[in-house]
């Protein structure tokens, strides 16, 4: 199969019919064997009667719908476990991402040899809401990946080598970052392309007030998990290492002034309390550091979502 197309959704029954058309025409004027992915993420609308209705007229079309409402990163990750095609594609399913830039999509991984090429929407029709913490979390997220070359890491039209998707996990929120979890699992190669970006034409964004709260605080986990993910002692080890380190020197000088300069009161002073604080804390950190070591990125159930019903 060349491109599977996954497509994430959250009551947008006005506008898959539509989206399933366009993608099915640049589908075949191109000649590719392709399918669509829907993912139904929970909808209270007839989302997922017009998926069934869209699989009953076109074989091409498969669907799967979680029993509730689980987030982005949730459809993405099970998009990505069911995918088969060589490319795989992803679009949001309110008509804003075009399909007619599959094409040169799908070319620039199998010609270009790209690994990951990520959209930018150099001309948005979105509200300053919504732009201006994206251009500042974009910002920090270059600074902090040093992918440098992209612009937009949460545009959700991209393409993927198969490989890609298959080796990495997407979870939480950690859509807005898959160009960073894919280079941070091997794939270097990560480029970008200018796409269009069309005014919504059905329903309501989706883009709420805790986007300003999740943004930075996703930003901080993935660049934790990213660097301590799979050696989280390297982390608290240190920190627990330098802490003791710290308190050892003051106990031991306080035990100098006891004992040569035979000091009074040295139990009453702050600098005791600091080095007996900073002990216990430093061999917290360094048993925090060996628990974290035995379950790293081994919970259980961490991608398991409640799927109510599939079409195939």
């Amino acid at each position: 199969m060349d491109i599977s197309v996954v497509v994430p959704l959250f009551n947008e029954e006005e506008s898959l019919p539509e989206l399933e058309a366009w993608i099915r025409k640049v589908m075949n004027t191109n000649g590719y064997s392709y399918e669509i992915l829907f993912i139904d993420d929970g909808s209270k609308d007839a989302s997922w009667k017009v998926i069934e209705k869209l699989a009953a007229e076109n074989p091409n079309v498969k669907g799967i719908k979680f029993r509730r409402n689980y987030g982005k990163s949730a459809g993405l990750h099970t998009g990505f476990e069911a995918a088969k095609g060589n490319v795989v594609i992803t679009m949001d399913a309110d008509l804003q991402d075009s399909p007619d830039e599959i094409p040169e999509l799908y070319n620039m991984i199998m010609k270009d040899g790209f690994d990951l090429v990520s959209g930018w929407k150099q001309k948005r029709f979105d509200p300053l809401s919504k732009t201006i913490p994206t251009k500042i979390y974009n910002w920090a997220t270059r600074k902090m990946s040093g992918i440098d070359n992209l612009h937009d890491f949460n545009c959700g039209l991209k393409s993927y080598k198969l490989d890609v998707v298959k080796s990495i996990e997407v979870y939480g929120e950690m859509h807005r970052y898959i160009p960073v979890l894919a280079k941070w699992a091997g794939f270097n190669k990560i480029g970008e392309k200018i796409v269009q970006h069309q005014a919504r034409k059905y329903g309501v964004t989706k883009f709420g007030f805790e986007r300003f709260i999740n943004g930075p605080l996703d930003l901080l986990s993935i660049s934790f998990v990213g660097k301590f993910g799979k050696r989280p002692m390297h982390f608290f080890g240190t920190m627990g290492t330098i802490s003791f380190f710290i308190g050892f020197l003051l106990l031991l000088y306080l035990s100098y002034q006891k004992i040569v300069d035979n000091t009074t009161g040295i139990a009453d002073r702050p600098l005791f309390f600091l080095g007996m604080l900073a002990t216990i804390i430093g061999t917290q950190l360094f048993l925090t550091g060996f628990i974290a070591e035995l379950v790293t990125r081994n919970a259980p159930g961490r991608n398991y979502y409640q799927i109510q019903d599939t079409v195939n």
